[in-house]
């Protein structure tokens, strides 16, 4: 039987749980899913690559906060047999939505981050926690994009495990080698002397660019022919820019913006960095691992240490601590034996990332069958 799927977001921009649902959007099987996504505004990057057999329903709302009585709507026009919400800001909204539209859909949430997080102040959190916990009862099923996260959700939310799935992102691409082949303009990345590190993720407070920049600076105190370029845009790129130049890296740091090709660049680069303060599963690690880059990164809650072992297929550091960030880089740009073994173990190592591993839990929660 063929299941129709209503997909729910707030729009489909250049974050990492953007790419996924477009992922599910583009390969579930159509033989058991029919897929169509309501978005809060049709907006965002990744718009118009939406398959064209997926009706994009554009709710026009002002914000995700008052979406609810659109998306019902939505909900009670189309009648899916399945309401997956794929954002964790929209979940609230997902299930008042169902709620109001007094549908027996089956309904799914995704979590995708973890529950306490640095950049948040205490009485958001307070909020969220409280409006979580009420919304996430109402749930059949909620996915989470890694095992810490799931267990936030036990201990924090009270989500019975029961009703919790692990369903890993679907990072590693079928045609991975041939992305990774395609060719770069940037300069940088065409100097054989240039010793190249990639950065990649939204220019937003969680991923802590600013530890980032001070660990690269005093990298470069040491290693000249190094230079970093970070894939991916965000409210905070100003500042960054400037803060890069302030430090006098202007010369030395490129803010590339968003490409919907991120394996080109992190395939040339020697590693790739991230200093994250939080993560659900970080999907930026696993696809230069799949490249054969080995990933220096911050041990934040929770994805990255179900991603990388330490000293094997990568090297994970204390989060916020630039110092320990660079010399974890200086150490791998300087031994390309370590780096060679690193490369291999994290090729391997993604491999259970990959797009059909993925999408046969996704189709079976779908299914509403156990993962």
């Amino acid at each position: 039987m063929v299941r129709r799927v209503l997909f729910f977001r707030p729009g489909l921009a250049d974050g990492g749980a953007d790419r996924v649902t477009l992922t599910l959007l583009e390969s579930l099987d159509r033989a058991r899913v029919a897929p169509s996504i309501a978005l809060v505004k049709a907006s965002g990057a990744l718009v118009g690559d939406v398959p064209a057999d997926v009706e994009v329903i554009d709710l026009r709302a002002s914000r995700l906060a008052s979406a609810a009585p659109a998306l019902a709507r939505a909900i009670a026009r189309t009648r899916p047999d399945v309401v997956f919400s794929t954002a964790s800001a929209a979940n609230v909204v997902a299930v008042a939505a169902h709620t109001l539209a007094r549908s027996r859909a089956m309904l799914i949430l995704s979590e995708r981050s973890a529950i306490f997080r640095d950049e948040r102040s205490a009485l958001r959190t307070a909020v969220e926690l409280r409006l979580k916990r009420l919304a996430y009862r109402r749930a059949d099923l909620v996915t989470a994009v890694s095992e810490g996260v799931a267990r936030d959700l036990e201990q924090h939310l009270g989500v019975p495990r029961a009703k919790l799935r692990v369903v890993y992102n679907p990072m590693v691409a079928d045609d991975l080698e041939r992305l990774a082949a395609a060719p770069i303009d940037h300069p940088w990345f065409r100097d054989p002397q240039t010793k190249m590190i990639v950065a990649c993720g939204r220019l937003v407070e969680v991923k802590d660019y600013p530890t980032m920049l001070d660990a690269f600076a005093r990298l470069r105190e040491a290693r000249t022919n190094v230079k970093l370029a970070v894939l991916g845009d965000g409210p905070l790129r100003g500042s960054l820019e400037r803060e890069a130049k302030a430090r006098g890296l202007a010369d030395h740091v490129a803010f590339l913006g968003f490409d919907k090709n991120p394996y080109k660049y992190m395939a040339r680069a020697r590693l790739l960095l991230q200093s994250s303060r939080a993560e659900g599963l970080p999907g930026t690690l696993i696809q230069a691992m799949a490249c054969g880059t080995p990933v220096v990164a911050t041990d934040c809650d929770h994805g990255p240490r179900e991603v990388v072992t330490s000293g094997t297929d990568g090297v994970l550091v204390p989060v916020g601590d630039a110092r320990a960030l660079a010399d974890a880089a200086r150490a791998l740009l300087d031994d390309d034996t370590t780096r060679a073994r690193m490369a291999a173990a994290a090729r391997k190592a993604s491999a259970r990332f990959s797009v059909s591993a993925s999408l046969a839990r996704y189709q079976a929660a779908i299914d509403g069958a156990g993962a």
